[in-house]
């Protein structure tokens, strides 16, 4: 049976800086496989928003001045404003601090404290406050927290769920489903942590305030980790309903893999609900080869390359320039020699000649190729349309994969295919000696480019809809179904005047 609907989610972004390009790289990835599945026709559910409790929340609040509200009220907006700043298509953007998301929350503790897996204890034990995690003695670094930061000792009565009892379950879990967690090489991290022995987790805090009230007992705080977690199910109307749980992806940061691929299953398995489908952990950017942070001063705004490069060129970059999964560096220089090579150069390059050419020499309309038919042009239709039925599915496998970079340099090969194409056949050549075969060429050319802007539309969908407005592809064909010969070109179609689209990216002095 087909797939009828897809739900894919970003984690929350904790609410205690601005949004750099990591966010919006994680967030981007999101918005390409819910384009392509739409697409695909597919209903789609995509999910982000913003993670606003804890005590490192209540303290940065406090810093500046303000209370918790309107200081996450504050930040939240400007996740907001980056989903706008990048064309993301999300359907729907969560906070921890709505109604809808205490509700469920709270539903979803009752509902493990009901199934006999939360009790009341004490905790003592290191946490961080940056990291919003708690350490065993062993997992310590140098007196620090694994990823460098601060720890302190905290002894205070707290409620439990019991995690150790959920540890072999998870990793006939894991064996079962091999495909649960992504890539591999986090997959073996998970699993390896797993194995090495699973403590019962403290889920409650009662040293600040700033959080959701665990029913029955509001001095005590639901652990930001639960309460976190618990906005997938939010956001899809739990306890009332759900229509997209569970999800089909889960894109997180990998330095917060564990609380998805270890506690969040682990709590659904204690709930009797359903488990995602699919984990998968991205990388890290460091950016000219050192490692992002504010001290540094080296933090990339995507505003600031969308202000500098355009917006489809920031999109295009961030899922270019190396495998999702993979660790990568933001390079300045790197990011001008692709968008000039491969946007201005090449795709922007072909459009811009072929068009002009049709404008010129063919009434400014979709040229005819009747009668015309070598094979060096049936081997341009083959390599951009879709006409195997195996096709759709191989790319849809692609695009669940997280294989953005691997698709997008196959797109590239096919205009750098119509490039090699248009210099070889030479149009401008024909144009006295054989105007039915210059005529023919130019359309093989157009056809093309229509496939090619049609499979760039998850990446780049405004320049995409410029290319499809360009060639008048009617707006109810532009999905991947019209990828087909029976939707190409029609000879005659009025095509408007040409405008570039992708230009030349110079550096300002």
């Amino acid at each position: 049976m087909a797939q009828e609907k897809f739900y894919i989610t970003t984690p929350i972004y904790y609410v205690n800086d601005s949004p750099h390009i990591g966010h919006a790289y994680t967030t981007l990835a999101c918005d390409v496989i819910a384009r392509f599945m739409r697409l695909s026709g597919i209903k789609v559910k995509f999910l982000t928003g913003t993670d606003e409790h804890g005590q490192k929340v209540e303290k940065s609040a406090a810093t500046a001045g303000k209370s918790p509200q309107a200081f996450t009220d504050e930040v939240s907006q400007r996740f907001r404003d980056l989903c706008k700043a990048m064309n993301f298509s999300n359907d729907d953007f969560i906070r921890t601090t709505e109604l809808r998301h205490k509700k469920s929350a709270q539903a979803l503790w009752k509902k493990l404290e009901e199934n006999g897996h939360i009790y009341l204890d004490k905790y003592s034990g290191w946490y961080s406050v940056r990291d919003e995690a708690f350490y065993q003695e062993a997992e310590l670094v140098n007196g620090k927290a694994p990823t460098g930061a601060d720890v302190e000792w905290v002894e205070e009565e707290s409620y439990f769920f019991d995690l150790s009892k959920w540890q072999e379950k998870l990793l006939q879990y894991y064996e079962k489903n091999p495909d649960f967690i992504a890539p591999e090489s986090r997959r073996n991290e998970v699993i390896s942590f797993v194995k090495g022995g699973l403590k019962d987790l403290s889920i409650s805090r009662t040293t600040f305030k700033w959080g959701i009230p665990v029913p029955g007992n509001e001095k005590h705080i639901m652990y930001v980790w639960f309460d976190a977690l618990v906005n997938y199910l939010s956001a899809d109307g739990f306890p009332d309903s759900t229509s997209f749980w569970p999800a089909d992806l889960h894109v997180v940061g990998k330095d917060i893999l564990r609380f998805h691929a270890v506690y969040w299953p682990a709590f659904l398995m204690a709930a009797n609900l359903p488990l995602p489908k699919r984990i998968f952990a991205n990388g890290w950017w460091t950016v000219e080869g050192e490692k992002m942070s504010k001290s540094s001063g080296n933090v990339v705004a995507p505003t600031d390359l969308i202000n500098e490069f355009g917006l489809d060129q920031t999109r295009y970059y961030l899922l270019r320039e190396f495998p999702f999964g993979q660790d990568g560096n933001f390079s300045h220089e790197r990011m001008i020699a692709v968008v000039n090579s491969e946007l201005a150069n090449n795709v922007g390059n072909l459009v811009q000649r072929t068009l002009s050419m049709i404008q010129k020499n063919c009434n400014g309309a979709v040229p005819t190729y009747e009668g015309v038919g070598r094979d060096v042009d049936k081997k341009l239709k083959e390599l951009v349309q879709v006409t195997k039925k195996e096709t759709p599915e191989l790319v849809r496998k692609k695009y669940s994969d997280c294989k953005f970079q691997e698709i997008i340099l196959e797109i590239i090969e096919m205009s750098s295919a119509l490039n090699a194409y248009i210099d070889s056949e030479a149009p401008w050549v024909q144009k006295k000696s054989n105007p039915q075969l210059m005529e023919a060429i130019l359309y093989y050319l157009a056809e093309g480019i229509r496939c090619i802007a049609i499979m760039l539309q998850p990446f780049m969908p405004d320049s995409a809809e410029k290319i499809l407005d360009l060639l008048a592809t009617p707006q109810d064909q532009r999905t991947f179904e019209h990828l087909k010969p029976a939707y190409a070109l029609k000879p005659g179609t009025k095509l408007p005047e040409p405008k570039a689209i992708f230009p030349r990216y110079i550096e300002k002095k």
